[in-house]
Formats: C-alpha cells, sequence, structure tokens
C-alpha cells in the first residue's frame, strides 16, 4: 500500500553538500490538483512530476527554443530537482537516498530538439549532490504543452537503503 508521507528530517551529509553548493531546499511544494507530491512503496519513491517554483512562484514559462534559452531550462530543470528533493526529503533519510531515474520534461519550440542539453541542468544537480548516488537512468522527453506554462517539469525515482 503507498505510503505518502512519514516526515523524517533532511540529514547531515545531505544538507552539508547542498550548503557547498550554495543551495538549500525549499519547502515542498502544495499540490495544486488532485495529487500528492511523492509516494513512497517500499524504499522507492515517486515524485508526482515538479515544476520550477521558486517561494511560491513560477521561475520561468513560455517555451524552451522560443521564449526561454537552453541555458535558462537547464538552470529551471535544477529548480525542478530541488523541489523534487524536498518532496522526497519527507519519505526518507536523504542520506541513504539513490537516484533511480529522472524524466524531464520540457516544453518545446516547434524544431527544437535539444531536450537532452535542457536535462543536463537536472542530472548534473543531481551527481553535484549525490556523488556516485546520483548517477540514474534518464528520459528527456519534448512535449507541446506543460502545467502553468511552464517551461521544464521533473519527476524522480529515488530508493532509499
Amino acid at each position: 500500500m503507498p505510503q505518502t508521507a512519514p516526515s523524517t528530517e533532511l540529514h547531515a551529509q545531505t544538507r552539508q553538500r547542498l550548503h557547498q553548493l550554495g543551495l538549500e531546499l525549499p519547502t515542498a511544494s502544495a499540490p495544486v490538483a488532485s495529487y500528492v507530491p511523492a509516494t513512497r512503496i517500499g524504499n522507492t519513491v515517486y515524485t508526482s512530476g515538479q515544476l520550477p517554483h521558486e517561494n511560491g512562484v513560477l521561475a520561468g514559462t513560455g517555451k524552451v527554443g522560443a521564449d526561454v534559452t537552453v541555458e535558462e531550462a537547464s538552470t529551471l530543470a535544477a529548480t525542478c530537482v530541488l523541489n523534487a528533493l524536498a518532496a522526497v526529503s519527507g519519505m526518507g533519510n536523504l542520506d541513504h537516498a539513490r537516484i533511480v531515474k529522472a524524466v524531464v520534461f520540457v516544453a518545446s519550440a516547434a524544431g527544437f530538439n535539444a531536450q537532452p542539453a535542457v536535462a543536463n541542468g537536472a542530472s548534473n544537480l543531481l551527481l553535484d549532490i549525490f556523488g556516485g548516488r546520483g548517477d540514474h537512468a534518464r528520459s528527456a522527453v519534448g512535449v507541446a504543452e506543460l502545467p502553468l506554462n511552464a517551461p521544464v517539469e521533473v519527476e524522480l525515482i529515488v530508493e532509499f537503503s
């Protein structure tokens, strides 16, 4: 049966690594519809798609390749990762987390095909935070539209040891 929130504290190793990177986890975003931000089955956590919210506000809008550059979208993908990790942190100790898979959705302008470069923003941050435990499988998917006109959305699958 899925679990949705045995809240635990973000632990020292991950907190220290985020601090070294000049980052901190935001408060987990409240759902904007009928879903939970993350659910846990056994040792595995699945996040819902996370948008690039900063302090409750969408940090960018538009299509990548028209309104948003690859570099901007890559940075927004990293913001999505922080939001996803905030959701995951309520499910277990991030010091014992291993990233299994990231799915990065990119709202793409016609003819845009550099979704992997955008997804690198998410992947590189996961590797920076978790080292070898951040090495993961990935899908980078171009889509016509995302909720709230967001340029990127990220889902994670995380396993706890």
